[in-house]
């Protein structure tokens, strides 16, 4: 299976492009992530920011290929677990699609994105900065497929495991 990140901006600074980089090296062959990066809408002090978002939302799903499992991120998602999210990427990967993860800019993700998605997901509730969720979109599909695999990668603290 392949997972492709599809992600507005193409500035980031070097300790966002390290962290994606490092993870995505360590996927399988099996299961390969891609960085796909969308220009950033235009913005300027006397233009909407939502126009902007629009126009990222459109380039987003203009790179979504025929038949990708598209999966919108946003704080309004589905939030799941480290062994929720392995279920997902084994059900993912029995599926046969491949899968377009879409992460939006500085003004979130595109509302056509959302309504279009197969899955809206989740990573906090917290608001986080759309370079930071690059790295911990792929650091929590990294740690699922260790989770899958038996890799002593993910552990459960203190005999603790994932609800």
């Amino acid at each position: 299976m392949r997972i492709r990140l599809i992600a507005a901006g193409r500035r980031v600074p070097a300790w966002v492009a390290d962290g994606f980089a490092d993870y995505s090296r360590r996927f399988p062959r099996n299961l390969s992530l891609e960085l796909v990066e969308i220009s950033l809408g235009i913005r300027s002090k006397k233009s909407n920011p939502m126009r902007a978002v629009e126009q990222e939302g459109r380039r987003m799903l203009e790179a979504v290929r025929d038949g990708e499992r598209i999966v919108a991120l946003d704080e309004n998602g589905t939030l799941l677990s480290t062994a929720e999210l392995a279920n997902v990427l084994e059900s993912w990967n029995r599926d046969g699609r491949d899968v377009a993860l879409l992460v939006g800019g500085p003004d979130g993700l595109a509302e056509q994105c959302i309504a279009g998605a197969d899955f809206v997901w989740s990573l906090s509730p917290l608001t986080l900065p759309h370079a930071l969720v690059r790295i911990v979109v792929t650091e929590q599909l990294y740690r699922a497929w260790t989770v899958l695999t038996g890799h002593p990668y993910h552990r459960a603290l203190h005999g603790r495991s994932d609800k």
